[in-house]
């Protein structure tokens, strides 16, 4: 995030923006599926932004990004898999690897990423130029929001598929079937509308679409299934959007599920007793009422109760009522289903009367720098479930992500939905390089459909993508000394699903 985070002036309009609409990201990271026009009445009005992009230089509908075909941004390194990341670009190397631009070196020559096995010529064989595929290139999209009412809401998607692109041109030197890949980035503008008007570009200038995050996904779904384009996302949002049968989001979802590693870290943690003392609080908008009460339903199969389930107003700043309420009831576990600032918030208020539950357990929006940097000594303590490896660990696959995104997007921190647009972006040219010679759109669905616990190098938890279940598997860190270290271990607890019903 390229904020200053010692300009306080600076930080504070940010704060308010992400006030509103990091309550999208919570809604989706949750398994929620969102109300439009309610989330729409939440921010303001999602219209009256025109179709214009200007990333990386202006044109309508969609920006072309080619990293691999220039210099890598802001660095004269070229950090990719099986070579030195410190290493120096030999002088006039064009950042695409030995391959150079154009259609890179001849199919079958190895790859250097080990995890992406370069099509033989032999595989190559039969591969036809279609909508998206040249004899240079394939041509992929990410459809996300990056303007409205929360300017930049999804930006963190488009530049992990965007540091990924840069990454495989420059470590495949050969591409897929002598292809390098081309990223055409669009603006669904946090609006419905927008989301399917460039999806229907999208139709007839890509491939694929690959890594997409948008808050208002249904808007595009129909127009995707309709031309027939995969669309492997960071994640689908709504349910309509789940339903696309050409549509896969790689943090699978199923809301009619949620996963038994959460209420079984509680009842190991705190005890049977406490957490049978539990509060879950939301923010009140959109569907969270409901999702709220279904993971509450799940939950108490697995051992827990909850005595105070209650919604808390965007416009509420004032904690201390809910508060007194939890120190008068005995709770001991506090799930809150919100924003990270807004978390913030129950914590400060927390401090400020001495209140300190056994368990403050909250989704991945608070494992964010600016969630530890607003709270300050009020947030110590507070722990986090999640589905991919730290970014403080030594995982490979984070390592390499946090790397390309400070090329491409220097200063940027790498955040929850920036992990699955990456993780999709590498399903797609593992699929693609697979098929060599058979790639077409349809080929590409029919495989996706077969994927099944889905990692991206152990970069996250099992994903259960083709068949769009839900991925059962979590881990915990819990904030000690201003820093995340594991709680209850490194390894994910993978214990099944309960009915949300």
């Amino acid at each position: 995030m390229s904020t200053p985070r010692s300009a306080t002036s600076a930080r504070q309009p940010r704060a308010r923006v992400l006030a509103i609409g990091a309550l999208v990201l919570v809604l989706a990271a949750c398994g929620s599926n969102l109300d439009p026009e309610d989330v729409a009445g939440t921010n303001g009005s999602a219209n009256g932004v025109d179709g214009t992009v200007a990333i990386d230089g202006t044109i309508e509908g969609g920006t072309a990004v080619d990293p691999g075909t220039g210099s890598v941004p802001g660095s004269g390194t070229v950090p990719g898999a099986g070579t030195d990341p410190g290493a120096p670009v030999a002088p006039g190397d064009t950042g695409g690897g030995t391959g150079g631009t154009g259609g890179g070196t001849e199919p079958g020559e190895a790859a250097t990423d080990p995890a992406v096995e370069a099509p033989s010529s032999a595989s190559c064989e039969g591969l036809k130029n279609q909508t998206g595929i040249t004899d240079s290139e394939i041509v992929i999209g990410n459809s996300s929001d990056i303007s409205g009412p929360v300017p930049g809401l999804f930006a963190t998607a488009q530049d992990a598929t965007t540091a990924f692109t840069a990454y495989f041109n420059a470590s495949v030197p050969g591409g897929i079937c002598g292809r390098k890949l081309r990223l055409v980035n669009y603006d669904s503008r946090t609006d419905a509308s927008g989301d399917q008007e460039q999806y229907t570009k999208a139709c007839k200038e890509v491939f694929a679409m690959v890594g997409s995050v948008s808050a208002f996904d249904s808007g595009g779904a129909k127009t995707a299934q309709s031309c027939g384009l995969p669309d492997l996302r960071g994640g689908a949002v709504t349910q309509v959007r789940n339903d696309c049968t050409t549509c896969f989001g790689v943090q699978a979802v199923n809301t009619s599920f949620f996963e038994n590693a959460v209420p079984d870290y509680v009842v190991k943690t705190v005890g049977s007793a406490a957490a049978k003392k539990a509060a879950f609080f939301y923010s009140d908008a959109g569907a969270a009422s409901e999702n709220a009460q279904a993971q509450v339903r799940a939950m108490k199969k697995r051992g827990m109760d909850f005595p105070i389930v209650q919604g808390i107003a965007t416009s509420e700043f004032n904690y201390a009522s809910y508060v007194s309420a939890m120190k008068s009831e005995g709770i001991e576990v506090v799930f809150f289903t919100t924003a990270f600032n807004f978390s913030v918030r129950m914590r400060q208020a927390m401090q400020q009367q001495g209140y300190e539950p056994k368990l403050y357990l909250r989704d991945p929006t608070d494992y964010n720098p600016d969630f530890v940097e607003q709270g300050g000594s009020a947030v110590e303590g507070t722990t986090v479930y999640t589905n991919f490896a730290p970014f403080e660990e030594n995982n490979a696959e984070i390592q390499l992500y946090k790397s390309w995104l400070g090329q491409v997007k220097p200063g940027t921190d790498p955040l929850f939905f920036g992990v699955f647009s990456w993780s999709a972006a590498r399903l797609f040219v593992e699929l693609a390089a697979k098929l060599g010679g058979k790639l077409t759109r349809e080929s590409l669905i029919a495989e996706t459909r077969k994927v099944k616990d889905w990692t991206a190098n152990d970069m996250h938890a099992p994903q259960p993508v083709g068949s769009k279940g839900t991925g059962e598997c979590w881990r915990f860190i819990k904030l000690t000394g201003g820093r995340w270290v594991p709680a209850g271990g490194t390894k994910y607890s993978c214990n099944g699903l309960s009915s949300t019903s």
